[in-house]
């Protein structure tokens, strides 16, 4: 029918999150911004689910993924936004914006070497290291002109020194304590790591209204916890 017609709903603004400590640690935040993903907690089973957002004006449906995951699904558009580790963003040379830094989920990524020297048998391809990061660690030595052998591990990495694979690694660290366990002392920072929220660069342009009503909110929450923490 012509003219007289209702303005048809607003599709759901997709958030994507990640499992675990990235979430657990944002999860005040997302409170505060007024967004109750209590159901996420609840329901572990299940991996996608709506959730009220009466201050946002438009339904919000959340998307629950490994924390790597999620700029893919952002840079492809299937999620409009999502919350990522600045060192998987980076990792994966993502081009997405990053309107807010949450401040959580602090750490850095670092590298490291045995106390007493390296355990590795010498080699001619130079030094070894071994990461979960690979492209930030090559990054990281091209700019410095130092040759090395990067060894790419999904776990495990700081035994890759203890046990003679490689002679430094480049981890996330947080307090340091694994590294001391493991007879290893962090050497440099590669990059300071905290939880961005991450936006599809198109979606921004086709809903920035409802996206950067949900940033802005998420920014004010941020801002209220740099606050609050040195007095808690």
């Amino acid at each position: 029918m012509i003219g007289g017609g209702v303005d048809a709903p607003s599709p759901p603004l997709t958030l994507a999150v990640p499992k675990g400590r990235i979430l657990e640690d944002a999860l005040p935040h997302l409170s505060a911004a007024g967004l109750d993903l209590s159901c996420v907690l609840r329901e572990t089973r299940r991996l996608v689910h709506e959730v009220p957002a009466p201050g946002l004006g438009v339904p919000l449906r959340i998307v629950v993924l490994r924390a790597a995951d999620v700029p893919t699904w952002v840079e492809h558009g299937i999620a409009d936004l999502g919350l990522a580790g600045l060192d998987v963003v980076r990792e994966r040379g993502s081009r997405l914006l990053e309107p807010v830094d949450l401040g959580t989920g602090r750490c850095r990524l670092a590298v490291a070497e045995p106390v007493g020297g390296s355990r590795a048998r010498p080699h001619a391809a130079g030094i070894r290291v071994a990461s979960k990061y690979p492209n930030l660690t090559r990054a990281h030595y091209l700019r410095r002109g130092e040759q090395v052998e990067i060894i790419h591990l999904h776990g495990s990495v700081e035994i890759a020194c203890v046990l003679g694979l490689s002679d430094r690694v480049v981890d996330l660290v947080d307090t340091g304590g694994t590294l001391r366990a493991n007879g290893l002392v962090e050497t440099e920072t590669i990059l300071e790591v905290s939880t961005r929220v991450v936006v599809n660069r198109a979606r921004d342009r086709l809903r920035h209204r409802d996206i950067d009503a949900l940033c802005a909110t998420l920014a004010r929450a941020a801002e209220l916890a740099r606050h609050v923490e040195p007095h808690s």
